[in-house]
């Protein structure tokens, strides 16, 4: 694009001197942009997916309407699990529905290796594109274990997430062999990434929430840091961890070696802080406040930027991602909010 490379977001995630608060926002590529409706109106998730100039088309277009400091690849974390087996279908308000749930040991074993190259070398392609085109950092990412294994054993979406909690407690062998397939899985999926040009990788536990510390410690704590480690000491690039309803998790978050932590909406960054957590942070404001009228999204904006800057470290964005019903234009006026509020200029 020409234009200098804006590397806010990578300092931030080290800590490092900014010139102002960089922002990015989660799902900041979908159905609330008109251009992004058009485009699926010509391909279903998964073709837009497989042709990397259609994807990284729609992975670019929230940088360039919105003027945020990073952009995050246009994937769904099933993405990976197709290749190894699983039968999933992204259904319309519904959300990623596998019609072959695991029940067994022997299911498990029926999962092949991710070999990313082969299995999914549009992915990389669009990567190795949008590095050429982007003159912000490219974060990849990756479902989690436990939010991966959720819709692997429930079949689809749930509320309770009670099959996959049962599973989990009265079959701790097939659990743990699970855990390691999809650690595997993610760490090949998400180093082929950054080795492809990803600056940085964000892990989403979406329904991690569902556990209690106490089942987290024991059963996916262990996981997680090899997953975090692993990337630590094969790669350079800054690594993230989010999860929706975790705050209860935290203290356990802040023992792994993620290098930031994001934060859902439902704790206030200086509950974080006072928790002990010195990590970077990223987050946290209610994605429902896009609805709200301008004045009150600019005060909680402030309100959440004040205790994310009192310590070196922070990326402004939502406590969990973008919905339909939010707008292009607040989205643009509450990025150049950030940006002014925070300028050092």
């Amino acid at each position: 694009m020409g234009k200098k490379f804006n590397d806010t977001f990578l300092k931030a995630c080290r800590k490092e001197e900014v010139p102002h608060v960089p922002v990015w926002y989660m799902r900041q590529a979908g159905r609330y942009q008109p251009e992004y409706r058009a485009i699926r109106e010509k391909y279903s998730f998964f073709e837009i997916n497989e042709n990397p100039e259609v994807c990284a088309e729609v992975t670019r277009l929230p940088v360039e309407q919105l003027g945020v400091d990073a952009a995050i690849l246009f994937a769904d974390i099933m993405t990976p699990l197709k290749p190894i087996g699983v039968h999933v279908d992204i259904v319309e308000g519904i959300g990623p529905v596998i019609d072959n749930p695991i029940s067994s040991l022997q299911d498990i074993g029926k999962l092949k290796d991710l070999k990313p190259e082969e299995d999914v070398p549009y992915i990389l392609d669009t990567i190795k594109l949008l590095r050429n085109q982007l003159d912000v950092p490219l974060i990849g990412f990756s479902g989690a274990p436990f939010t991966l294994a959720s819709y692997l054993i429930e079949g689809g979406p749930s509320k309770g997430y009670h099959k996959t909690k049962g599973f989990m407690y009265s079959k701790p062998k097939e659990w743990q062999a699970l855990m390691d397939k999809l650690a595997e899985v993610t760490v090949s999926y998400l180093q082929a990434q950054i080795h492809s040009g990803a600056q940085a990788v964000q892990v989403f536990d979406s329904w991690v929430g569902a556990l209690s510390a106490e089942d987290y410690k024991e059963y996916i704590a262990p996981t997680m840091t090899r997953i975090f480690k692993t990337l630590k000491e094969n790669t350079n690039v800054p690594s993230i961890y989010f999860g929706s309803g975790s705050s209860h998790l935290l203290e356990e978050w802040n023992k792994l070696p993620a290098d930031v932590l994001s934060i859902d909406w439902r704790i206030s960054l200086d509950k974080v802080r006072a928790l002990g957590i010195d990590k970077p942070l990223q987050g946290n404001l209610d994605p429902s406040l896009l609805l709200a009228p301008f004045e009150l999204l600019k005060e909680r904006a402030k309100k959440v930027i004040d205790q994310g800057i009192s310590r070196p470290g922070y990326i402004f964005n939502l406590g969990h991602g973008i919905f339909p019903s939010a707008s292009v234009d607040t989205l643009k006026k509450l990025t150049d909010f950030v940006h002014d509020y925070t300028s050092k200029n």
